[in-house]
């Protein structure tokens, strides 16, 4: 792996670094929680983490999703095909999985937002990594009730749509952390901020509704946020969250 890519936030909490999205590992005992798992092309680096932490793939009880764009759910299929792994997430988001329509950015998109600095760059990487290879999950499941998930970590759903219809954030009370996904993200190759914001308006399938998850997340008490992008942050989630509003405001 490389140097800075594994994170050990708190205990039995790892952030992972991947190719240009994160991903994160909740351990308890011989088990693990996975939640989001990167571009098809980070697999690799996906079982090296794992494996870094203590886990085998057949060890992770269940991969969590906080929303179906390819570079979160890259190797979501591998893992329930190989191993059985459950494919968690918000009922929303399970036809998205299911690919039964795709609300991700689309390359008419990026040629006309090809002058931001960092889109094309992105963009080849996107490709390279499998951004546009068929990551669909044959059968996801919407989360089996609502509150704490019996999984390791004891993570809780929290629905914050905007970016795509069923995107989730994970709060692990205990510990204080937010795992927000792309709800709030602390950096993006395709932005100049650095700190807590949204992505760019191009990824977003509803802009007002991806605002209105951040006074969501304002009600987060936690002090750690850990992004679907960038790197992670210690601190108020709650002022995170209100920072990003003003800055998209």
């Amino acid at each position: 792996m490389r140097p800075q890519s594994l994170v050990q936030v708190a205990d039995g909490v790892h952030l992972v670094h991947g190719s240009n999205t994160n991903w994160v590992i909740l351990s308890e005992g011989d088990e693990a929680t996975l939640v989001d798992c990167g571009y098809p092309g980070d697999r690799e680096l996906l079982l090296a983490s794992l494996a870094e932490v203590g886990h085998a793939p057949e060890s992770v009880r269940a991969v969590l999703v906080t929303h179906a764009h390819n570079d979160h759910i890259g190797s979501a299929e591998h893992l329930s095909r190989s191993f059985g792994t459950p494919v968690l997430l918000h009922e929303a988001e399970v036809p998205h999985a299911r690919r039964e329509f795709l609300h991700q950015v689309g390359i008419t998109t990026v040629p006309r937002n090809a002058w931001r600095p960092g889109v094309l760059p992105w963009a080849v990487h996107a490709l390279r990594s499998g951004g546009t290879t068929d990551t669909r999950v044959t059968a996801p499941r919407a989360f089996p009730a609502p509150g704490p998930l019996d999984l390791p970590g004891g993570p809780v759903p929290l629905h914050t749509p905007g970016h795509t219809a069923g995107h989730c954030c994970y709060v692990l009370p205990q510990a204080g952390i937010l795992i927000s996904g792309d709800a709030l993200v602390s950096g993006h190759p395709t932005s100049p901020l650095k700190g807590p914001q949204l992505l760019p308006a191009m990824f977003d399938t509803d802009r007002e509704r991806a605002l209105a998850s951040l006074r969501t997340i304002e009600g987060v008490a936690g002090d750690t946020l850990l992004p679907g992008h960038g790197p992670l942050l210690r601190g108020s989630v709650a002022t995170a969250a209100r920072r990003a509003r003003d800055l998209a405001s």
